[in-house]
């Protein structure tokens, strides 16, 4: 890892990190509106945020310049269930786009065009000059990632694969393993509900923490809300 690269991680430590994404259908998919929310978040503290597309991670950019961003693609491909940043191209044009830490998906299922961990990994750092974050599942997938190659470790898909789709985020005894097995930069990402929670996450050793739903998921709060409301009323 370059000295600025380490630099980087090491401002998010101990840090929230706000996750400004939103669902494609709604009003709040705007790059206008993420800037918005990326600034609202640094404004009160938060010492980065992770962001989804180019269009956005520029447009967030251009509103905070020195605010550290972890960019994202999320791209569905045929044949494949990789979605965050899935290939190269991906993580070539958000990086182009200002983001400074490049997330992905480091699970080790199949990528499509048949890119391998470890071979993109490498490729990300000598092309692109950025730190990768690996979005992983499992402890095994984590320890595959930091032999890959990743710079920071989240705990981003716990629960959203095929093999943890029975177990439910936040990952707290996925993160302890990481911190208990592996030296490497770790965040905890997915499932946080609560600033006790973040908390929580930072006492079992996490460098810093992501959150998204609780605090820019407008859509799914209100839905949430409605549909605790109406089975109330119901019964």
């Amino acid at each position: 890892m370059t000295a600025n690269s380490q630099n980087l991680i090491s401002a998010l430590r101990h840090g929230l990190i706000v996750s400004c994404q939103a669902p494609v259908d709604s009003p709040l998919h705007d790059p206008l509106v993420m800037a918005a929310m990326a600034q609202a978040s640094v404004n009160q503290g938060a010492v980065g945020v992770r962001i989804d597309t180019p269009a956005h991670i520029q447009a967030v950019r251009k509103q905070c310049p020195t605010t550290p961003i972890i960019g994202l693609w999320k791209q569905q491909i045929a044949g494949s269930e990789v979605y965050i940043t899935p290939q190269f191209d991906h993580a070539q044009a958000i990086a182009l786009a200002g983001a400074d830490i490049i997330a992905l998906d480091a699970t080790l299922r199949q990528r499509p065009g048949g890119e391998t961990l470890s071979e993109l990994i490498p490729r990300i750092h000598a092309e692109l000059e950025k730190p990768v974050m690996a979005d992983i599942d499992t402890i095994e997938n984590a320890i595959a990632a930091v032999n890959a190659g990743a710079d920071v470790v989240g705990t981003t898909l716990y629960g959203y694969t095929a093999s943890t789709q029975h177990l439910q985020p936040p990952g707290f005894e996925l993160l302890s393993q990481i911190v208990e097995q592996l030296g490497v930069p770790t965040i905890c990402e997915g499932g946080i509900a609560s600033p006790q929670m973040a908390q929580q996450a930072l006492q079992l050793g996490a460098d810093a923490v992501v959150v998204g739903t609780a605090i820019t998921g407008i859509d799914w709060q209100v839905q949430a809300y409605q549909k605790a409301m109406r089975d109330g009323y119901k019964l």
